[in-house]
């Protein structure tokens, strides 16, 4: 397995991540079991920003994914360029939960940049 598909791998644990964050940071109870999204829903502060990165990390995962994938699948990339993009996605992806969480939302929006660089770049390798 080559290191962009463990990048695929650990990728998929981060907004797991996020939500067990966010639900520490509320004071999430067995009891808010029943209904978590509602939950986070009302949540404020560190914890409703760890679950919008949750969300955020959701929604760009499978363009990620399907990226790499494609980049492997063409064979048209070399590894090292895959491995490279993938691997820098996955730590600009750390870089915007930590932006995200600390409310740092200038630097948040360059890591996301640096997401969809990734991407494109691995697409672009594609070719």
């Amino acid at each position: 397995m080559t290191l962009a598909y463990w990048c695929i791998f650990f990728a998929i644990f981060l907004p797991i991540f996020c939500a067990a964050y966010a639900k520490y940071r509320a004071g999430f109870s067995p009891a808010d079991n029943h209904n978590p999204r509602a939950f986070l829903a009302r949540a404020q502060g560190k914890a409703a920003r760890a679950d919008a990165a949750q969300q955020n990390s959701y929604e760009i995962f499978p363009p990620f994914a399907a990226a790499v994938i494609i980049a492997h699948v063409t064979g048209n990339a070399a590894q090292f360029t895959i491995n490279f993009w993938a691997l820098l996605f996955l730590v600009s992806r750390i870089g915007f939960i930590y932006c995200y969480i600390n409310d740092k939302a200038t630097l948040r929006s360059a890591m996301f940049g640096v997401n969809l660089l990734c991407i494109v770049a691995l697409f672009i390798a594609a070719i």
